[in-house]
């Protein structure tokens, strides 16, 4: 059981490594975020993080031939949401709206960053796929709970730097797009 578990810890944390990046860029757009606000960003990933290994579980013990489909296009959708969200808070934040509501995220844009991160945990059902529902369930509820608390960090320190830089949205657009071309380079040729 206790095998189980750091293993499934340790999933958690290779996983959340893009959700933690996207949450520091978050946490620079935004240094004057409230406390409930970086919650609901935190458990948003989770809940995606959580949700798409399970997704995979399901496919892989339901209908194992359309997970082969989904998973080629893995890269090009991480890719393409990452790019459209990183460009978006660089061009609202080079546009100079003094208006903070424009700059700050949106439910929207919070949900696709959530799939987005979380979408190469889907392949993550693939190797779960001999585990029982309630395994199944378990190490995806770890994964969610680790992520929880590395995105918080990330939200943490991002807001910390923040109100350091006069335009840290920049620098999280950019991070945005780097890590939608290295989800995309590394599971396109890496794999």
């Amino acid at each position: 059981m206790w095998l189980f578990i750091l293993n499934s810890t340790l999933l958690g944390v290779g996983l959340a490594m893009d959700a933690f990046s996207v949450s520091i860029a978050n946490g620079l757009a935004e240094p004057r975020m409230r406390p409930f606000k970086s919650v609901a960003i935190a458990g948003t990933y989770s809940f995606f993080q959580f949700l798409m290994p399970m997704l995979g579980w399901l496919m892989v013990r339901t209908v194992v031939g359309w997970f082969g489909v989904i998973e080629k296009f893995i890269p090009f959708i991480a890719l393409g949401l990452l790019l459209f969200i990183g460009v978006k808070m660089i061009v609202e934040c080079l546009r100079g709206s003094d208006e903070e509501e424009v700059r700050c995220l949106t439910v929207p844009m919070l949900l696709l960053q959530g799939v987005a991160t979380a979408i190469d945990a889907l392949s993550v059902g693939f190797t779960i796929a001999g585990y029982e529902l309630w395994d199944a369930l378990l190490a995806s509820l770890i994964i969610g709970v680790v992520t929880f608390v590395i995105c918080s960090a990330g939200l943490w320190i991002g807001r910390r730097f923040g109100s350091v830089f006069k335009h840290a949205e920049v620098v999280g657009g950019v991070i945005l797009i780097i890590i939608g071309i290295e989800i995309f380079v590394k599971n396109l040729f890496f794999r």
